[in-house]
């Protein structure tokens, strides 16, 4: 009767598994990377306690009080201040194109109603799209506060120094007073979406041609390269419109998103967005010698994407490093870009520092898509 399991049959297929993967440099290369990657990234990008938040002043007055405020606020860790004696609307530029995380707005008069016991406001404005971003410094400020003006009020001022604090301080966290964590993630989850199947699918398809050997049969017409790059990829720029079409819906049936401003602008930068990933679907396609190295390659791609966009953790809280990797990524751009249109109502003037990278990613992998895509004809 013959073994159920033999040893050395076994061996052997096992063998000659290795040598598949062996030969299969990318495959292995994936196995080996991914996990690096994911333990770089969790292990040194991710920190959900950003410091060092870029933080304006509006100060309408030049005192003791004002001065001894904005450096008790640089020495918390939590601000760090990149412009000062700015006016209300500058301040509020800053805060609307993103450049600046809080605004702190000392108004005229604070030192003499302090002096006076009458208890000054002190405002402080958030830029709260991102909750997650802002809440421990939010946090820290309410706490840090009550100990700003401890060395100033002495003398004939320290009865001042009470249970009740000596000013109020007015807290405001713009474009999202109530914290909602889906305004900020269902705009983002819109980038993620369209990163993930734009590849994926371009990919995918490139590679299934070859695969199934008709891709023989398309050159056998005479089809340019451009021509062939284009047709793969434009009916993939209907479905990505299909699908930002059901997430709009979707963020205000069910979500309640608010959406501030140009629909046409925002669909604009979909259109870039959406072109730039089937640029690089079509690059991975050029490279991967089978359906299984293109997912492979575009999880590749996609994992970085996600993870140092500023989707799931807050973009200011990773080293600079990480950043300047997230910077070149298109999804970090049109997070950006979505959440400054539907939760800010940005026009194309605040919006446009967050359009040209876009557009230069674009053309980049367009090229080299085309010239990959090019010598793979060939």
């Amino acid at each position: 009767m013959e073994q159920v399991l033999s040893w050395h049959r076994l061996l052997a297929v096992i063998i000659k598994e290795f040598i598949q993967l062996r030969r299969d440099r990318l495959t292995f290369a994936m196995m080996v990377g991914i996990p690096l990657i994911q333990l770089v990234l969790f292990g040194y990008a991710i920190n959900g306690d950003p410091k060092h938040l870029p933080t304006v002043v509006v100060t309408h007055e030049q005192t003791p009080f004002t001065r001894a405020i904005v450096q008790s606020l640089e020495n918390s860790g939590y601000f760090q201040l990149v412009a000062a004696n700015l006016g209300d609307a500058e301040a509020d530029k800053w805060l609307e194109q993103g450049d600046a995380q809080f605004a702190v707005i000392v108004p005229a008069g604070f030192s003499k109603k302090l002096q006076r016991g009458e208890r000054p406001q002190l405002l402080v404005a958030a830029d709260a799209t991102d909750p997650s971003a802002t809440a421990n410094a939010i946090g820290a400020l309410q706490q840090l506060s009550q100990q700003w003006l401890q060395h100033e009020l002495s003398g004939p001022l320290n009865t001042l120094q009470g249970k009740t604090q000596p000013y109020e301080l007015v807290i405001q966290r713009r474009f999202n007073p109530e914290g909602l964590t889906q305004y900020n993630i269902v705009p983002g989850l819109m980038g993620v979406i369209l990163t993930m199947t734009m590849i994926m699918m371009t990919a995918l398809a490139v590679t299934r041609e070859v695969e199934r050997g008709t891709m023989e049969n398309l050159l056998a017409t005479p089809v340019r390269p451009l021509e062939v790059m284009l047709g793969k990829i434009l009916p993939y720029v209907l479905i990505g419109f299909v699908q930002v079409g059901v997430i709009l819906a979707a963020a205000e049936l069910l979500f309640e998103v608010p959406f501030i401003g140009s629909v046409s602008w925002l669909l604009l930068g979909v259109l870039i967005f959406i072109a730039a990933n089937l640029s690089v679907g079509i690059t991975i396609s050029s490279v991967a010698r089978n359906q299984t190295q293109a997912m492979q390659m575009t999880f590749f791609f996609f994992l970085p994407s996600m993870l140092l966009s500023g989707f799931m953790f807050p973009f200011r809280g990773m080293p600079f490093w990480a950043q300047q990797i997230g910077e070149i990524l298109p999804l970090t751009h049109f997070i950006r870009l979505t959440r400054g249109i539907m939760l800010k109502g940005n026009n194309i003037t605040d919006s446009w520092p967050h359009m040209w990278p876009l557009l230069l990613f674009l053309f980049t992998m367009l090229l080299v898509g085309v010239l990959r895509f090019r010598k793979t004809l060939d």
